[in-house]
């Protein structure tokens, strides 16, 4: 083929996809054409040029868009079949209702069209049977990749992994095949220790994201004994925070039963606990209760005190109230005769027997202050309470532990105040408590507290309200500042809706707020 300058250009003449009736008439008429002379029909070809071009390469989504691209619906409606194992692809050509590689990827997901691999899934009697393509899952794991291409490959046609639940296994081959996350409170530690086993690391970043942000006093214990066990140091460390912080409510949760007994060990030996020693006491004895469940004991006495072990030496008893001690642990039946009489004279005598348990009271946490006024100062029609709310809205930059408030006293003198203290978010109420303090007639601050801390996560405003009722005239806060570092922490202050006695950023109450980080 020559162009219009008389250069050989290349090409490539040949039939495409002519129906055979059209390429038998095109070669008969060659023939009689040759003998002939004379054609009714005409050869047909096909040339294909390869020009160079300036131009970038387009890939052909860009090339050939689709005119009517496949909706969401009809995308969730095949992921959904898939989750169901209903998967069979109706549609001879449904390739073609999907633009891109990944939609196209996400169609295999758990299902048996071209599938050259099963696995099993599950414990025994509970098992499930999941489609796979060694391909991708190679391509997604470099566990897979030398499960089914290493040098120790195995042409299993069925793999059982009895180790892992379905629904985590589930929900990792659709971040393979789907790259999508889609985690639950219920799957997410399962679905961690898949990620782990397979070696998919952005999918286990993913789950202790997840764990992270759904931390709460609830669960801190059970994942903290998950968090060691992955090894995860980041997420350990934040279950301390909430243990340590929120000590009381995560000892007398449902998770701390669950935990095991080296973990168990770590939060009794615990020196920075918030907690009354009594409370921890109770709970060693709710954990030892259901360990003789898991071990088919009877919840006897002997047998509570044989599941806890060396553990209860890490109990503080001698550091009790005596009233705790006298009408709980002394009245419990886990301590023998000896040890309840030793304690009772580490409390009374002067000589003071020796003990196996920890004598030395816990050190707990520090409280912190956050104080937003930079004076105050008292007038003598100011500040008058009558029943109303004063309220200011704050956020922080970490997550911190709110205790309670420190709030201003009475500028006539000693005087007794009732308050009614509450912390919302976004209407919610999260925590609050009604109680009485004394003011000494100075201008410093008096803490009020809440029955426990509350945890505040960060970048997000919470309100801060307290109704005050007592002597009329109070000091209150001026020079009010919009936003104050804490050490590591930093406290934005705004306005409230709910502030109907005065107080905003410029003055009036709430002057500190107390909290742990």
């Amino acid at each position: 083929m020559v162009d219009a300058k008389g250069r050989n250009m290349k090409c490539l003449t040949f039939f495409l996809m002519l129906p055979e009736s059209v390429k038998s008439k095109s070669s008969k008429s060659s023939k009689k054409g040759n003998a002939s002379g004379s054609s009714k029909l005409p050869p047909v070809c096909y040339e294909i040029i390869t020009l160079r071009s300036k131009k970038k390469k387009k890939m052909a989504a860009d090339i050939f868009p689709t005119k009517k691209p496949a909706s969401t619906t009809t995308v969730q409606q095949y992921q959904q079949q898939n989750l169901n194992n209903n998967n069979t692809v109706q549609n001879c050509n449904w390739q073609g209702l999907y633009s891109t590689i990944r939609e196209r990827n996400s169609v295999m997901f758990n299902n048996e069209l071209m599938a050259d691999v099963h696995f099993v899934v599950g414990q025994p009697g509970r098992t499930q049977r999941l489609p796979g393509h060694r391909y991708v899952l190679a391509v997604g794991s470099s566990v897979f990749h030398a499960m089914f291409y290493g040098e120790l490959a195995e042409n299993k046609d069925e793999i059982h992994i009895p180790d892992v639940e379905p629904a985590a296994f589930l929900a990792m081959l659709k971040y393979i095949y789907c790259d999508e996350i889609d985690l639950t409170a219920d799957t997410v530690l399962a679905t961690l220790y898949a990620a782990k086993k397979y070696i998919v690391p952005h999918l286990a970043r993913a789950c202790v994201n997840f764990l992270e942000t759904s931390l709460s006093a609830k669960n801190a214990c059970v994942l903290l004994s998950q968090s060691c066990l992955f090894e995860e140091p980041e997420l350990t460390q934040r279950c301390w925070e909430v243990i340590d912080a929120q000590a009381e409510l995560a000892l007398r949760s449902e998770g701390f039963c669950d935990i095991d007994a080296q973990t168990l060990e770590s939060i009794l030996q615990r020196e920075t606990l918030n907690a009354k020693e009594i409370v921890v006491f109770e709970a060693a004895l709710s954990w030892a209760e259901a360990e003789c469940q898991r071990q088919e004991l009877t919840s006897s006495t002997d047998n509570k005190r044989k599941v806890l072990g060396k553990a209860m030496y890490l109990i503080r008893i001698p550091t009790m109230a005596l009233d705790d001690f006298a009408n709980g642990a002394a009245q419990s039946g886990v301590l023998t005769l000896n040890e309840t009489n030793d304690v009772f004279l580490w409390y009374t005598a002067a000589k003071k027997p020796e003990l196996q348990f920890a004598c030395q009271p816990r050190k707990g946490l520090t409280p912190q202050r956050c104080h937003r006024f930079q004076s105050c100062a008292y007038r003598s029609n100011q500040w008058r309470y009558r029943g109303r709310c004063d309220s200011i809205q704050f956020a922080v930059d970490k997550r911190v532990f709110i205790a309670g408030f420190g709030l201003y006293g009475s500028s006539c003198g000693s005087a007794e105040y009732s308050a009614k203290i509450e912390l919302k978010r976004q209407g919610v109420l999260l925590g609050k408590n009604h109680s009485k303090y004394f003011s000494d007639g100075s201008s410093n601050t008096f803490p009020v507290w809440f029955e426990y801390p509350v945890q505040i996560e960060p970048d997000t405003f919470y309100t801060a309200s307290v109704v005050l009722d007592g002597n009329e005239l109070s000091y209150f806060g001026q020079e009010g500042m919009t936003e104050v570092q804490c050490g590591k922490v930093t406290f934005q202050f705004q306005c409230s809706s709910d502030s109907t006695n005065g107080t905003g950023v410029q003055g009036g109450q709430i002057p500190e707020l107390i909290f742990y980080a």
